[in-house]
């Protein structure tokens, strides 16, 4: 697997695994062994880059990617987040506060089984506490070797730049992919100018872009698409062309429309990772195969003309959680 960096010195897989639907989101929680499994075999393809949160499950999917990674710690990068407020189980608000933020990367610590967060970001801005309180303690917990680097999730371009100036900031990950691209008009120029990491989650349009889901897929109770609108059967059916499209173009090359559209954001900048996530272990190769297909410009020309072809149907988030994002 190819190598990218974060930041000044973070060194991750090309491509990562996000662990989310491990435990979270998606319905029913797989089973924990088989994710085990798939944890450990991942690291045998080359991945060394694991993406996971304390609110997924909430609290569970540390736990397991913890346990299926502890044989191989010295050899991976962990990735997990702070931010909300966590109440019996279910999220009950944001919670930035350097108190809680040092809270929970005691108890992330305990989670994960090890003596450090290799990179801490806030999953959401908490618009009640200054962004420079939230980067200074996440400096204090550098400092005394809990936490290695500073992240943050879905933040607006002022966010960061305050934020990068009291702790440098190595990743910003927020959602990208070839049908969500808000990303490319201020956030990716100013990454670029800080010399901060992208990492793009939901590379796959939340499975969208893989070519298998169309307007008849059904999605079981408790999971988070059918919730979004862009995942009404109306919607899937529109934005359907831009999946044809994918399924077109990489047939050129020999690759799958998941493939593709990996290596499209791989394409986009070196210092981009993304952290597509799967249960699967024939999708997670599929997927990791993305890193060995090679875009030339002429290529990306021509995927981003057709593209601006297809005007992409229905709202990324609902109003209200729309409005969390960007701060």
């Amino acid at each position: 697997m190819k190598k990218r960096q974060l930041g000044q010195e973070l060194e991750v897989s090309a491509i990562g695994l996000g662990c989310m639907g491990m435990s979270y989101s998606y319905g029913t929680p797989k089973d924990r062994d088989e994710m085990i499994g798939l944890l450990r075999s991942a690291v045998d393809l080359g991945v060394t880059f694991f993406d996971t949160a304390e609110m997924y499950g909430p609290f569970t999917n540390e736990e397991l990617v913890g346990e299926g990674l502890a044989p191989v710690r010295d050899q991976v990068v962990i990735a997990t987040k702070f931010g909300f407020r966590i109440v019996d189980g279910k999220q009950a608000g944001l919670d930035s506060r350097p108190e809680h933020i040092r809270e929970v990367a005691d108890a992330s610590l305990k989670r994960l089984n090890t003596d450090r967060i290799d990179l801490f970001y806030q999953h959401r801005v908490d618009p009640e506490i200054p962004i420079e309180e939230v980067a200074g303690a996440v400096k204090e917990l550098i400092r005394e070797g809990k936490v290695r680097h500073f992240g943050l999730s879905e933040a607006g371009v002022q966010t960061i730049r305050k934020a990068h100036e009291v702790q440098a900031v190595t990743a910003l990950q927020s959602e990208f992919s070839i049908w969500w691209r808000e990303p490319e008009e201020e956030i990716l120029p100013v990454l670029e100018d800080l010399g901060i990491g992208f990492v793009p989650f939901s590379p796959l349009g939340r499975g969208f872009l893989t070519g298998k889901i169309d307007a008849s897929t059904p999605f079981v109770a408790g999971d988070f698409r059918n919730s979004l609108p862009r995942f009404t059967s109306e919607a899937r059916a529109a934005n359907q062309a831009l999946v044809d499209l994918l399924a077109r173009l990489g047939a050129e090359k020999g690759a799958t429309p998941a493939q593709l559209a990996l290596a499209w954001i791989l394409a986009r900048k070196p210092w981009i990772a993304p952290i597509p996530g799967t249960t699967s272990l024939p999708r997670l190769r599929e997927n990791l195969a993305a890193a060995e297909i090679e875009l030339s410009p002429a290529d990306l020309d021509e995927i981003d003309a057709a593209a601006s072809q297809i005007a992409i149907e229905g709202a990324r988030y609902p109003e209200q959680m729309q409005r969390t994002v960007n701060r």
